[in-house]
């Protein structure tokens, strides 16, 4: 099936942004008197979107916010850095404006919010090359559940399969392909523990942009 579009997914992947999120993780609970568990996200039971992942903090910690503000004191932690240094991840904006050049389409498949994805995307200019958006503050089950990229497909008028995932974690490649969507994982030093097992998932593992250029190429993408 003819490729039509490509859905990336935010952190890691477009914006460099997971060191950011592992300090707000400690600030977060070290500031209610919690040490960080090692295995806080090794097991999270209905997908890590932003409402799934405040509702593990709720539970697991026992802690007496709801999901409603745990999430607004997330984007309060994070806010400025979005709007106004967290930058692209090197060849990144050279590869959206060569897709928009070859008339496909493109898609945003995050866990994080919509509001925090439009913030970092607008402030680094490639904000209105996307064609749709699917977050992780809507009501669908987070990855490696393949709810977020069916959505997003949906969104374009599309078939999954007429779609290609960019991905940096393990779960991120996990919901692609559960999604029918072919999967190429680029590198993020957040996800080094899972380096072998995203290689054996994905339809290739590159350690940069101009490499993820070349596997498109592979998959017959006229970029």
């Amino acid at each position: 099936m003819k490729i039509k579009a490509i859905i990336f997914d935010l952190d890691g992947t477009l914006i460099d942004s997971m060191g950011l999120w592992r300090e707000v993780d400690e600030e977060f609970l070290t500031s209610r008197g919690i040490v960080v568990p090692e295995d806080l996200f090794d097991n999270l039971p209905s997908g890590n979107s932003f409402i799934q992942t405040a509702e593990y903090f709720r539970t697991r910690f026992g802690l007496t916010e709801t999901n409603a503000q745990i999430m607004k004191i997330w984007t309060e932690m994070v806010a400025e850095h979005y709007a106004n240094s967290v930058m692209l991840k090197a060849g990144v904006a050279e590869l959206l404006a060569r897709i928009k050049a070859a008339g496909l389409k493109l898609g945003l498949a995050t866990s994080n919010s919509y509001e925090l994805a439009q913030s970092s995307l607008t402030f680094n200019g490639v904000w209105d090359y996307f064609d749709a958006f699917s977050t992780g503050d809507q009501d669908v089950l987070g990855k490696p559940f393949p709810d977020i990229y069916l959505n997003c497909a949906k969104d374009l008028g599309l078939e999954p399969a007429e779609c290609i995932a960019i991905e940096d974690t393990l779960t991120g490649v996990q919901a692609a392909q559960a999604a029918g969507m072919q999967t190429l994982a680029i590198y993020d030093e957040d996800s080094k523990k899972y380096h072998d097992e995203i290689k054996k998932l994905a339809q290739a593992f590159c350690l940069d942009y101009p490499e993820i250029i070349q596997n498109l190429r592979k998959l017959r993408v006229e970029i």
